[in-house]
């Protein structure tokens, strides 16, 4: 759905108005005409609310517009959207690399009508679920930067000490396994700093640590976490927090740290995604693909708070990250609903 009072949308440089154009009305659809991948050809979106605004088409879409004025404003963006639509589409759009379609495609393709009270009560269902996803959505973001914040800001009031990084403890590598070792079922599994399963036979392969302690991976090869990877998020914590090792393999290029008594593991793991990222930075190697060994940094300096200080902040943000999790969920039943209505109501 497009509303112009909330939508953001591009403007016409002045001088590059095309000669010919058909202004869009409330009501009227864009669908995109060609695309990599078929789940976008013919990616639809209706103009809801165009508040008096000239609004056209750009390139690469279709113009659609109810001349016979069977559906109610707010319906034909949902319809074109469900998964009974786009299945048809896939069946006639042409192409190798690049899907398309044209407007004589539509006449092989239908969408339920029912009646326009039905519409606009369905309509309406759909359009306060997108409300309250984008509305979710932004309570997420908002919590992630209220917690950057107070990392920030704690760690700037706060008195600190200095310690290297092998102070904090013992170090430990982790044997390879390839994503092609992992099935959906077996013992959990940490690989490049995303979470798997293995299959039970391979778990005697892997060097699997069973200290009753808590330690903190961190990524070898920048690449492999983050395509697009400068060098400060190549160095990167990539457990968001800390993992207890007793019941999980670890494979892949990584290498750990038990973290000892003296300090607190989960305040190291937000200090090290937040404070100390940019300062181990400049230990990384390489350039296609980004390097960092446990002896590039064991003996770089780190300014720490006292133990108490961390074990209270350490509290406060392990709340904060539930509190996120909490909302995440959330979002993700407002998306499923969306999609399984999307699915049911149009046929």
């Amino acid at each position: 759905m497009v509303d112009v009072d909330k939508d953001n949308l591009p403007n016409i440089i002045d001088g590059n108005v095309p000669k010919n154009y058909e202004l869009c009305k409330e009501g009227d659809v864009a669908f995109a005409d060609a695309s990599e991948d078929t789940n976008e050809v013919a990616k639809a979106i209706e103009f809801y609310n165009l508040n008096g605004k000239k609004v056209v088409c750009g390139l690469h879409t279709i113009h659609g517009r109810d001349n016979d004025n069977k559906t109610v404003v707010g319906y034909k963006g949902y319809a074109f959207s469900s998964m009974s639509f786009h299945h048809q589409i896939r069946r006639i759009a042409q192409g190798t690399k690049i899907y398309s379609i044209n407007s004589k495609n539509f006449s092989e393709c239908y969408v339920g009508i029912p009646s326009k009270e039905e519409q606009k009560k369905i309509a309406d269902l759909l359009r306060l679920i997108d409300e309250r996803i984008v509305t979710q959505s932004k309570i997420i973001e908002d919590l992630k930067k209220l917690k950057s914040a107070i990392i920030e800001e704690h760690y700037r009031q706060t008195e600190k000490n200095e310690v290297c990084v092998a102070d904090l403890g013992n170090h430990f590598n982790v044997g390879n396994l390839a994503k092609d070792d992992l099935s959906e079922t077996g013992k959990p599994c940490i690989i490049y700093g995303e979470l798997f399963t293995t299959y039970g036979e391979i778990i005697s392969q892997i060097e699997s640590h069973t200290n009753k302690t808590e330690g903190m991976i961190l990524s070898k090869k920048g690449d492999l976490l983050f395509p697009s990877s400068t060098t400060v998020d190549a160095v990167s914590l990539i457990a968001p927090s800390v993992i207890n090792v007793d019941n999980v393999i670890l494979g892949g290029d990584m290498f750990g740290i038990h973290i000892s008594h003296n300090y607190n593991a989960q305040y190291l793991s937000y200090y090290f995604n937040h404070i100390a990222k940019k300062q181990l930075a400049k230990f990384a190697k390489g350039s296609t693909i980004i390097h960092l060994h446990y002896t590039d940094i064991e003996k770089a300096k780190l300014l720490l708070p006292s133990l108490e200080e961390q074990n209270r902040m350490a509290k406060c943000l392990v709340a904060l990250d539930k509190k996120v999790s909490v909302e995440q969920n959330l979002l993700s039943s407002l998306t499923c609903q969306k999609s399984y209505l999307l699915q049911q109501m149009f046929i």
